[in-house]
C-alpha cells in the first residue's frame, strides 16, 4: 500500500533554518535536574517509518549506542514489508511511537496542495481520528509488547474537521509533541502534551550540534524530529546526521540523549516533585 507522505511548508523550512542558527539567548534553567549531572536532554526521532531510517538512521544510532523514537505511520509500506525488522529496533532499545494509521493532514494549510481527499484532516471527524490513534496503540502492542507510548500529530495540525483532537487522545499518552519550535524553553512550565520540536532539513552537522550546545547553555531540552536520512524525503544527509550522533556519543556526561518515552517520564516526575 503506496501512502502519501507529508512535506512541511515552506514556512516550517524557515523556521527550522532560522532554529539551526539561533543563538543561546536565554539562562541556562538552573532548577531543573538531569540525571547524573547532564546539562540538557537530546531526544533523536524519526517520522513516518522510512525505509532509509530502518537502513541508515538505526545502523547510525546502534553504531554510537544511542536510542531513537521512531514514530510510525501504521499505513506505511515497511510496517508490513519490514516489520521484523521494526522489531528488532524495538528489542535493540529504540521506542516505536504513535504518528497515526494514515498521516491525515490539513488541506487548508499554507503549501498544502499536495494534500489528498483521502488524507485531508479537515474532512475527517475528531472522534474517528481519536478512535484510529488508540487502534494505532494497538497494533504498536502487536508489535513491541509494549504500553506506554508518545505521539506526534502529523504536520503539527491539531485540528479534525475543526475539532481539536488531542483532548480526546491526551490520556493514551505519556507525551505528545504537538507544534514546531526548538530548544525548549524552560523544563518546569513545559507542558508534556504540547512538546515542540525542530525539524531539520539539508542541514549540516555543525548546525545540529550548535542546537544541542543551546539546549546546554539553556539547562533544558531539544527535540529532533528527522525523516528522510540520506534518502526518502524531507533529508538530512547521512553524514550530517552522523557527525550528530557522534558529537552526542562523545559528550555523553554533558548530554542525555534517550527516547523521548524515557525522557518525559523523568521530565514528568522532577515537575510533580515541584
Amino acid at each position: 500500500m503506496t501512502i502519501n507522505i507529508h512535506r512541511h511548508s515552506l514556512l516550517s523550512r524557515l523556521l527550522i533554518g532560522l532554529l539551526c542558527v539561533a543563538p543561546a539567548s536565554f539562562a541556562a534553567d538552573k532548577t531543573f535536574v538531569w540525571p547524573n549531572g547532564a546539562k540538557a536532554a537530546v531526544n533523536l526521532a524519526y517520522d513516518d517509518a522510512v525505509p532509509s531510517q530502518l537502513d541508515n538512521a538505526i545502523p547510525a544510532l546502534n553504531k554510537y549506542g544511542l536510542k531513537g523514537s521512531f514514530y510510525l505511520t501504521l499505513a506505511a509500506d515497511t510496517i508490513s514489508n519490514r516489520l521484523a525488522d521494526w522489531r528488532k529496533a524495538a528489542a535493540d532499545g529504540h521506542e516505536l511511537a504513535n504518528h497515526t494509521l494514515f498521516h491525515y493532514c490539513s488541506a487548508s494549510g499554507p503549501d498544502r496542495s499536495w494534500v489528498q481527499p483521502d488524507n485531508d484532516l479537515d474532512k475527517i471527524p475528531a472522534t474517528q481520528l481519536a478512535m484510529q490513534i488508540r487502534l494505532g496503540n494497538s497494533m504498536l502492542h502487536a508489535i513491541d509488547g509494549k504500553t506506554e507510548r508518545t505521539f506526534t500529530t502529523p504536520c503539527g495540525d491539531l485540528k479534525a474537521a475543526g475539532v481539536e483532537y488531542l483532548p480526546l487522545v491526551k490520556n493514551e499518552f505519556v507525551a505528545i509533541k504537538a507544534a514546531f519550535g526548538g530548544v525548549i524553553p524552560d523544563m518546569n512550565t513545559l507542558d508534556p502534551h504540547m512538546v515542540t520540536v525542530a525539524v531539520p532539513v539539508d542541514v549540516t552537522g555543525k548546525q545540529l550540534i550548535d542546537m544541542v550546545k543551546e539546549a546546554g547553555t539553556k539547562g533544558t531540552m531539544i527535540n529532533f524530529t528527522f525523516h528522510g536520512i540520506g534518502g526518502d524525503h524531507l533529508v538530512v544527509s547521512n553524514k550530517a546526521h552522523e557527525e550528530l550522533l557522534k558529537y552526542l556519543a562523545d559528550n555523553k556526561n554533558i548530554y542525555w540523549t534517550d527516547t523521548f518515552l524515557n525522557i518525559m517520564k523523568y521530565v514528568k516526575e522532577q515537575q510533580a516533585k515541584k
